[in-house]
Order: structure tokens, then sequence, then C-alpha cells
């Protein structure tokens, strides 16, 4: 069972104190959650799939420690530093130039006096339309966007380098820093690999800067796209059609808009007895007893998890453990103020097999089932890329299976029904290979998985 304390013990009642370390000196399954600082934003929580474990032999544990970050209807939301990074190529003319320019406008009238907002296009050529300014005079950075017109190649990595640069002007004025990044084909000027790419999202992670890509069409390279936007921790989405991107940037910026933490480092130290061996889904560094990862910034009612899978030393029929203590540390992205928050961890060990089996975390298990299935969904695509589309189906079903098996055990029928999507999916792949839109929504909908992104 889990251990939950939202903020530090000073800020708990004495009552309330004084009744959680007794608890924790008894021994007890569960420390009931300390009482929150009214305007915390953030809290933290460690589960199990299991609060009992079998006694008497090794076991293997997941283990998830979750961020859930306050709704922000009650707090003024900070201020914006946005830059629209825009492919204006000669394979976004006609509908999709036009859907872009109608997005962009509907982007920018969201935004306030209080925020900067900045315009770059790019083709072979990268042009600066709006240098970084308060999104005050619209009429005038509308009838910018307005001009936008497509012609030439792709140089995404020098558009997406300019974007940088005209946040940089306010990185440091306690505002949120985002990039929006549209692109419909491959970037064929400049850098173009996913590596490089994602290097320089990395790089702009560590100066706050969060890259959201959206990939319009059939044409762009998605592993480009989602290398960049994880490495910077931001969203990344698959627009089949163009009329679809209004409804993508209005939904972008009302996360942007509601971003109540940023610079976040969740850091998970486990206790002996406990080691840790994988993060699954989101990338996290193991060092000995310690799980580290960082994210860029936390929206208002989200919740960013992390799934690790732990090792466990044999224990007493009886014994509870305590397993793990998490510590996140953050800026209030509306006071600017460093914060933190920490939970705490146990588990227990039975001979009694019913016990066990009455203990699963039905939540906790299924986000486990699914991202180990997203695991088999990527190594399916690289083995459709390698031309071996049988094999590619193989591994699909085989992983359904397992869907199937997982949705009897849990109860869950919405695993039942994602395996039977995915046999159809492997059938056809099986038949004709995987197409470039089928290719998309996987590695896109994986990417939304693994970084708990919302659709």
């Amino acid at each position: 069972k889990t251990a939950f304390t939202r903020q530090a013990l000073p800020h708990v009642r004495p009552l309330r104190l004084a009744a959680t370390l007794l608890l924790a000196a008894c021994g007890a399954d569960t420390l009931e959650a300390a009482a929150p600082e009214r305007d915390a934003p953030v809290a933290c929580r460690i589960e199990t799939d299991r609060a009992v474990v079998p006694a008497d032999k090794p076991e293997t544990a997941i283990v998830k420690v979750t961020l859930a970050a306050d709704r922000v209807a009650s707090r003024e939301r900070p201020p914006i530093n946005l830059a629209l990074v825009l492919d204006r190529s000669g394979s976004m003319g006609g509908e999709k130039i036009a859907r872009a320019r109608e997005a962009a406008i509907a982007a920018i009238r969201r935004l306030d006096g209080r925020d900067m907002v900045s315009v770059v296009v790019y083709d072979h050529e990268v042009e600066t339309l709006v240098p970084a300014q308060p999104a005050r005079n619209i009429e005038w950075i509308e009838g910018r966007i307005a001009q936008i017109a497509s012609r030439g190649n792709t140089a995404l990595f020098a558009g997406l380098s300019q974007g940088a640069s005209e946040l940089r002007k306010h990185l440091d004025t306690g505002r949120i820093n985002r990039i929006i990044l549209l692109s419909d084909g491959l970037a064929n000027v400049g850098p173009s690999s996913p590596d490089e790419v994602g290097r320089l999202g990395a790089a702009l992670m560590k100066e706050g800067i969060a890259v959201t890509t959206i990939g319009v069409g059939t044409d762009y390279n998605e592993d480009l796209m989602t290398r960049v936007s994880g490495n910077s921790d931001g969203n990344s989405y698959f627009v089949e059609k163009s009329d679809d991107l209004p409804a993508i940037f209005t939904k972008e910026l009302g996360d942007v808009l509601s971003v109540v933490a940023s610079r976040v480092r969740l850091t998970v130290r486990f206790r002996a007895g406990a080691t840790p061996i994988e993060c699954i889904g989101r990338d996290g560094r193991i060092a000995d007893s310690t799980v580290t990862v960082d994210l860029n910034q936390l929206y208002g009612g989200q919740e960013k998890y992390l799934l690790i899978r732990v090792e466990l030393a044999p224990g007493r029929d009886g014994e509870t453990r305590l397993l793990a203590d998490a510590e996140v540390n953050f800026e209030d992205a509306t006071s600017r103020r460093s914060a933190q928050a920490t939970a705490a961890g146990r588990i227990r060990f039975s001979r009694d097999a019913r016990e066990v089996a009455e203990s699963v975390n039905v939540p906790v298990s299924r986000e486990y089932t699914l991202n180990r299935n997203a695991q088999e969904l990527d190594r399916a695509v690289r083995l459709a890329d390698e031309g071996r589309k049988e094999e590619a189906a193989r591994v699909m079903r085989e992983s359904a299976g397992r869907l199937e098996a997982a949705a009897r055990s849990l109860d869950a029928p919405e695993l039942e029904i994602e395996a039977r999507r995915q046999n159809v999916q492997a059938d056809s792949i099986g038949s004709r290979g995987m197409g470039k839109a089928e290719r998309k929504l996987i590695v896109t909908d994986n990417y939304m998985l693994y970084n708990q992104q919302s659709k």
C-alpha cells in the first residue's frame, strides 16, 4: 500500500503530524496524507501494482510515482513566451497553409498584453515575421500571418533554432517558454536526422523551453518530430487533415495557459531490499538505488507518472517494508518560488495467496500493461520498416493476446477492446505492410501514452 504526503512536514497541523508519526512507528501499511499547504500546486504519490507480495522469495514489483497538478481556476496564470514556427515550404500549399494561418491567428487571439509572441516561418530560408513582442498589437500580427504563402524546401532545424532565438530575448522574465513547430514534410535543408534535431530539443529543455510539434499529412518525419518533443518535454500531434489544425492549436494553447509548475525534477530513492531495474515508457535515469526524471512543465489538472520495475529481496510473512521515498522539486509557475512535495511508499509480504491476489492495484497494472504493449508496437514498427511485415504482425498479435489476458485478470474491458483493434490492425499489416498514416498513428499514440499527453 502507499504512503502519501503532499508537502513537507512543517506544513502539517500538530495533531495530524503526531498521528502520521505514530502510524509510521507502528509499521502501518498506509500513511494517511498529510494536510497540504492550501496553495501548493503539485502533489506526489507512490503506488505499486500489488500492495501485498508473496513472502519468502524474491519478487518483482511495478512502482508508479504520480505527480498531480492542481487545476488553475483559482490561480492566476503565469505569462507566456510563445514562438510559432511554421513550415511554408511548397508542399504546404492550398488548404494546408490556409488552415495553418487560421490556426496561428486563433492561437494569438488567446494571448493578452502580459504575454510575449513571435512568429517564424521557414522554407529553404528562415524569416522572422513577428519579432518577439507583447501580444498587444494583434491586428498587425494577424496581418503579418495572413501574408504567409508556400514556397521552397524545408529548413526545419534552422526554423526551430530561430524560434528559440526569439524566445531567448525574454527567457528570464518569469514566463512559460513554448515553441509550437508545424511541418508537413521531410527536413531537407540543414541538419535533418532525428538525432540531430533531437539534440537541439534536449538543449532547449535545459533552457526551460518546451517544443510542441504538429505534423500535417503523411509525408513528415514522425520519428524526428516526436524526438524533439520528447527531448524537450513538449506535446506531439499527428494531423492527417489540415481542417483539424485550428482545434489542435486551441488545445495546445489551453495547455500552455494552464501551466502550474516548471523545471520539475522527480527523485525516487529506493530503500534496502528494493532495487530499481527499468523505467517503463518514460525515460528515467537509474543510478544505484535512485531514479531521476526531469519534466519541463506540468499543466493544471494533469497527472504525469513514472513506472519503475523493481526487484524485491525476500520478505517475512507479515512484514511491512518501507519501499521508497519520492521527492519532487519544481518552480511554482505563479509565484516563481521553488517548492517541493514528497511521498513515501510501503509494501507488505504474505504467505496468503488470496491476500496477495486481492491486493492488486488495477489502475497501476493497467498502465503497466498498456506501456508494455506500446513497447511491442514500437518493435513492430521497426520490423515493418525493415520489410518484415509478417513478423511485425506476429508481434502485434502476441501483444494483443497479453492484453486480452490482462483484461480478464483485471476485469478491464477497455484492454480487450484495444486487443481487438490491434488484431485487426495486425491482419492489415501482415497482408499489405504498414502504411504511412498507420505508422504515424502508432508512433504518435505511443508518444502520448509514454508522456501522458491528453488527446
